[in-house]
């Protein structure tokens, strides 16, 4: 078999052991088992456990990554673009459970570097939707008070809100990709319009 298969069929048994039993429990005979081969093999291939648990974060990351990239269409209006990528990425932590609980609640809980290769692919994520926010900022020829640090708190926000709404849509029965998306557009976009709109949310007198 060639190497890059092999690697490949051994990330596979990584994600899913580490996903299932967390990163500390996880152990290289209980990788090696499921992937069909030796302990010095996947030694041999990826060095040591935090190394491949690093390789299973990136490989895990990037295709998180290119498929939301490749979900969206740019030349359609922004709020169908940002739905168009919400879709893909639900769809994608829906097809991937154990790539998402790899990314959200493995490596983020275990401190640096696997925190760390996390927040680069989170990063790359935000600054496509802040992109996407401000396209539709221009595009609604916005409140010119929407500063960019505010475009860029409204793009973190959306996508905590997209990473919790994974988890709780991986573990409700019935709960698809589309609906995920149709919840999250629901409760934002309704929100960023009035906001391009110059009407802002302040407290009552009194409040």
């Amino acid at each position: 078999m060639p190497r890059a298969v092999r690697e490949q069929q051994m990330l596979d048994a990584a994600v899913e052991t580490f996903a299932r039993r967390g990163y500390r429990a996880a152990s290289m005979d209980q990788i090696a088992e499921l992937a069909g081969v030796s302990k010095p093999l996947v030694y041999l291939y990826l060095n040591s456990k935090d190394e491949l648990f690093t390789a299973c974060i990136r490989r895990e990351a990037g295709s998180l990554v290119t498929a939301v990239r490749a979900g969206v269409r740019p030349e359609l209006p922004a709020d169908r673009q940002l739905w168009d990528g919400l879709t893909a990425f639900f769809t994608h932590t829906a097809e991937h459970p154990d790539g998402w609980a790899v990314l959200h609640n493995q490596a983020r809980t275990h401190g640096e570097p696997f925190a760390a290769e996390v927040e680069t692919m989170r990063e790359e994520i935000v600054t496509f939707v802040n992109h996407l926010i401000g396209n539709a900022a221009r595009e609604a020829r916005c409140d010119p008070h929407l500063a960019d640090r505010e475009v860029a708190g409204l793009a973190h926000a959306l996508i905590g809100a997209a990473e919790s709404l994974a988890d709780w849509a991986n573990t409700t029965p019935g709960v698809s990709a589309k609906e995920a998306a149709s919840t999250l557009m629901n409760f934002s976009w309704a929100g960023l319009e009035n906001l391009m709109k110059g009407e802002r949310w302040s407290p009552s007198a009194g409040r």
